[in-house]
């Protein structure tokens, strides 16, 4: 059977990095199999429908390097891609099913159904609707022909048959053999009263009609597994492969990482912003690579202790066999740790091309543009540090204090004068010479490199010294270490 998965999210607001992960997974399996990946819109729930939805998960995706084979955007044999798009193709199919007795007509009111929930639950029980109560309803198993005829002029829904006494037996490839019994279970709506199937109901008449081989989804989805395969075997049909990912956790305690987590603590949990006040990971500054590089560590990996994976590298060594069953903790240092070896491996020219890069650099010469991201990207975690990794090249004021204060004791301005005194002599300033200099006059590496760096940046952190002053240029930086010896002098006198 031909490899077919397909990544099917629902347009109820931007898609969370568990929905992007699953997207991952849904992709990789595809390349290693060499088939096709589906975008799929599930839309079926217009109460919780959010405008720009589809467009940013479309986006997200395509930021990520996962284009869809098929979808809305990119169109496909086996369309529409949009669930509410496809209500005849339900429509012929729920009543496929009723014909083979798989499924039937109810009438009951919210009033019966909510008095008889109550009901349940003061007797210590969870409400069924089902075989052992099915009978006691208002429905077309309870009512004659001519009577169904008549109330199907009202509001309806239909529900799934399950039958009593029976095992539901399938195989998950990740977690092994589900059983369920049916009488843990009960009739489903399969179509709602106003025309649109359910999740259930949609799900598997989609996956079976688009030839999807592999269905793979969040956890969250295995106690619908037993369900879904009754649809399936009601219809008479094979079930495709079964997959169900473990969760992304919260970076501590219990539960699934959630937008709350992160407002909290600082970090995004979206690929992309949504509106002007929840910025995501590519505002952030990651680079799309770390990204999937990142999300393919939750809960995958290959058997080593390697870490760094490209896309192309994913997509030949994932397997099922990497997958975990327990949740995957989110840990947003690590995923900053990747993207700065992403960054440090991404040639500079690339790494340029990036908005928030080009906007950093726009008070530069453009001819220095590759010089100075080349200087600071081995310190970059994510790309919006450039900005304040850079601020030294306007200027290193104001220096820091606690620095003068150790260099007090160690005569910086005698150093600062031998720095100045070979810069004058040399446009390109020996580091050598200097160390040199240094062990014959009696003066600590520390005390010299510290006064040089303090001159030209004004604090003890940064790239290169020797890059800086390259990139400042011999009069610049001439300039800085007058301005610190003159600041010195002031606060010495």
């Amino acid at each position: 059977m031909k490899t077919r998965v397909r990544f099917a999210p629902s347009p109820t607001g931007p898609l969370h990095i568990g929905g992007l992960r699953t997207a991952l997974f849904n992709y990789l399996y595809t390349k290693k199999g060499k088939g096709t990946f589906i975008l799929r819109v599930e839309d079926t729930d217009q109460n919780r429908y959010v405008a720009d939805s589809e467009e940013y998960i479309q986006e997200a995706l395509e930021w990520c390097g996962m284009v869809p084979d098929e979808g809305p955007k990119n169109g496909g044999a086996f369309g529409p891609y949009r669930q509410s798009e496809r209500k005849a193709i339900y429509k012929d199919h729920i009543e496929q099913l009723i014909q083979k007795g798989g499924a039937y007509y109810a009438f009951d009111s919210n009033e019966v159904l909510t008095e008889a929930r109550t009901k349940a639950e003061k007797e210590g029980q969870t409400f069924k609707y089902g075989a052992h109560n099915r009978m006691a309803f208002k429905n077309s198993l309870s009512l004659n022909e001519e009577e169904t005829i008549k109330a199907l002029n009202d509001n309806y829904v239909i529900r799934l048959k399950v039958n009593s006494g029976e095992t539901v037996t399938v195989h998950d490839e990740i977690r092994g053999t589900v059983r369920v019994e049916t009488a843990e279970l009960d009739d489903k709506i399969l179509m709602k009263g106003d025309g649109m199937p359910t999740y259930h109901f949609a799900n598997v008449v989609d996956d079976y009609l688009m030839k999807i081989s592999c269905v793979i989804r969040g956890e969250e989805w295995l106690p619908s597994l037993p369900l879904h395969k009754l649809i399936y075997s009601a219809f008479g049909w094979d079930t495709p492969k079964f997959m169900h990912l473990p969760l992304i956790l919260k970076p501590s305690g219990k539960g699934k990482l959630s937008k709350r987590d992160g407002d909290k603590d600082g970090y995004p949990v979206f690929p992309l912003s949504w509106g002007k006040d929840t910025p995501g990971f590519r505002e952030m500054g990651f680079l799309p690579q770390a990204m999937i590089n990142y999300l393919a560590l939750l809960g995958w990996n290959d058997g080593t202790e390697n870490e760094l994976f490209t896309l192309r590298e994913l997509e030949s060594k994932f397997s099922v066999d990497g997958v975990q069953k327990g949740g995957a903790r989110f840990d947003y240092e690590k995923a900053k740790w990747v993207n700065h070896q992403k960054i440090t491996q991404t040639d500079t020219q690339e790494l340029l091309e990036f908005k928030s890069v080009k906007e950093n650099l726009m008070d530069h010469p453009t001819e220095k543009h590759a010089l100075l991201v080349d200087l600071v990207k081995e310190r970059l975690y994510t790309m919006n540090d450039l900005k304040s990794e850079l601020t030294f090249i306007h200027s290193p004021f104001p220096y820091d204090e606690k620095v003068l204060e150790k260099l007090k004791g160690k005569d910086p301005i005698r150093i600062l004068s031998k720095i100045k005194e070979e810069l004058e002599r040399s446009p390109r300033l020996s580091k050598e010479d200097l160390m040199a200099w240094a062990k014959e006059n009696g003066v600590p590496v520390g005390a010299l490199m510290q006064s040089f760096r303090l001159a030209l940046v004004g604090k003890l952190t940064g790239p290169d010294l020797f890059q800086i002053c390259n990139l400042l240029g011999k009069d610049l930086s001439l300039m800085r270490i007058n301005n610190l010896i003159e600041f010195i002098n002031l606060k010495l006198t």
